[in-house]
């Protein structure tokens, strides 16, 4: 019984403290975001080359996956509605679960497995090969060079993306629409608009930025937590990579939570 409590005493220790220096380091990466210092043109360099390599080399592999996976989510979902008799809440139920909460939650997914893993593999590199003890020798700031780009990079990319997803299930549903349940394109319009709220683009948006934000931060941060060890490498991104993934279902739950309060 008493080591039962011991372990559990450590664990929450262990998540407490792993909590504690995300937040700080969070805190930190957001004093710079706002600073008008950090933009500097060698910043703006690193992460016009981040986006590009995250936003838009990734585009054809990404509107083929959104096509593919958004007209079978609103095909789906439209012949569950049509079963059930509830046409007159397809746009509601279009805007409030397909676009706010399947959209951003696919998006980042795809982003993660792509991008967060390759990054926590590059920094954690980085940190083996002691080449962050060397920028910091040529008094390079980590934050600006390194960090920023990446992290601000992920909610571009993150919000961007997620509306590419929404755009393209948003067009399907005009095909799907008109396949089951007969509707015009002038009626499908009219029912998107009064089904939209203000209060579901603020919180798509800010789950989007929220992901980005922590899906991009997390590895860097696992990544320099490596030692210098190469066996410490796949260690670094398997912590990273589990630590995004509870991060992601976590802002979905509280994201969820706000929607019903």
């Amino acid at each position: 019984m008493v080591a039962v409590i011991e372990h559990i005493g450590r664990s929450t220790l262990n998540i407490s403290s792993t909590l504690r220096d995300t937040l700080s380091f969070s805190f930190r990466i957001i004093r710079k975001m706002f600073n008008r210092e950090t933009y500097n043109p060698a910043m703006r360099a690193v992460l016009i080359n981040q986006i590009y390599y995250t936003s838009v080399q990734i585009l054809p592999l990404f509107l083929l996956a959104s096509i593919l996976i958004g007209s079978l989510l609103i095909g789906i979902v439209f012949q569950i509605i049509k079963d059930m008799g509830l046409a007159e809440l397809t746009g509601r139920i279009l805007m409030g679960f397909v676009v706010t909460e399947l959209s951003p939650m696919i998006t980042v997914l795809l982003i993660t497995l792509r991008s967060s893993s390759a990054m926590n593999t590059e920094i954690a590199v980085m940190k083996v090969n002691n080449e962050i003890n060397t920028l910091l020798r040529f008094n390079i700031n980590l934050s600006n060079y390194l960090f920023l780009p990446r992290i601000i990079n992920g909610i571009i990319s993150v919000v961007l993306l997620s509306s590419l997803f929404s755009i393209v299930v948003l067009a399907s549903g005009m095909l799907f629409s008109k396949l089951i349940f007969g509707m015009s394109l002038d009626a499908y319009t009219i029912l998107i608009l009064n089904s939209a709220t203000f209060s579901d683009i603020v919180i798509l948006f800010l789950k989007c930025s929220a992901f980005g934000f922590f899906i991009t931060l997390i590895p860097i941060q696992c990544g320099l937590n490596a030692t210098n060890e190469l066996t410490s490498i796949p260690i670094a991104v398997l912590h990273g990579m589990v630590k995004v993934f509870i991060t992601i279902i976590t802002i979905e739950v509280l994201s969820l939570i706000i929607r019903f309060i």
